[in-house]
């Protein structure tokens, strides 16, 4: 039996158009690279058939969250000794935009494009974004401490700018922008949180701040719903399934969704 031929810049690029994906958009990425099948080039030719795609206007923004600087008191995949809790906090390096790497989670297309020649990283602790393109700078300063996901974010500046949504071989339990609805109900809860940070004189040093308390456990569901208004396109890149939305009407539905939906 032939073997179908493998996957490569041009071909995915060509699915990416396909799927509606534009030069000159910007484009938030959550991605997993297994599910694209074998790419001639690996991971550096998925990155280039983005970059190809989207053209010199436009620009590609991926997570690079960093769940391992947060307190270990929470930690659940998989908890450590409480006894260790005191030594992480005091000893862990602060995170650093240009040396830390995003957590195992967030998968290897992230770390590539947080590598890349030109690419951006916003200086969050714990929920960092990455981008390369014309708009970068716009999309990743000013990401403060206590709005993680909220308005000042990355992914307020994506709203804004009307961009658009991608999820490559993965679901709606991905879709961080859904993390925006939150910051937008009328009484998120809100919990205190921690990560190791680099303080002024250069030394890492643990710090604490109260900011909007996500919770995940609902956006699979939410997100099926959202499909269901016919709001997602879907179709193949690679061997992946792949679904692209415009962030503002995913954002606003979910904003509603949840004042209906959560108690």
């Amino acid at each position: 039996m032939t073997q179908p031929a493998p996957h490569t810049v041009r071909s995915l690029a060509s699915e990416l158009r396909a799927l509606g994906v534009a030069p000159g958009d910007v484009l938030l990425l959550h991605s997993s690279y297994r599910s694209l099948g074998f790419v001639a080039g690996g991971v550096q030719a998925v990155v280039q058939a983005f970059l190809d795609t989207l053209g010199p206007e436009g620009t590609l923004v991926v997570p690079t969250h960093t769940s391992d600087n947060t307190d270990p008191a929470g930690w659940q995949h998989p908890p450590v000794p409480e006894s260790w809790w005191p030594v992480i906090r005091a000893q862990s390096p602060g995170f650093d935009p240009a040396r830390t790497p995003p957590s195992r989670w967030m998968g290897v297309i992230p770390n590539v494009v947080r590598t890349w020649p030109g690419a951006l990283r916003s200086s969050h602790p714990q929920v960092s974004f990455a981008a390369l393109g014309a708009r970068a700078a716009e999309i990743l300063a000013g990401h403060r401490l206590d709005d993680a996901l909220g308005e000042t974010s990355p992914l307020g500046a994506v709203y804004r700018l009307d961009g658009r949504v991608l999820l490559l071989g993965c679901d709606h339990g991905s879709n961080t922008s859904l993390h925006l609805a939150e910051y937008r109900q009328e009484s998120p809860v809100r919990a205190t949180t921690g990560s190791s940070v680099v303080g002024p004189d250069g030394t890492s040093r643990w710090t604490e701040w109260v900011d909007v308390d996500a919770d995940e456990s609902d956006l699979a569901r939410l997100g099926t719903d959202f499909e269901a208004t016919g709001g997602v396109t879907v179709g193949p890149v690679g061997n992946a399934d792949a679904r692209l939305m415009p962030q503002r009407e995913l954002v606003d539905f979910a904003t509603s969704w949840m004042a209906a939906n959560r108690t």
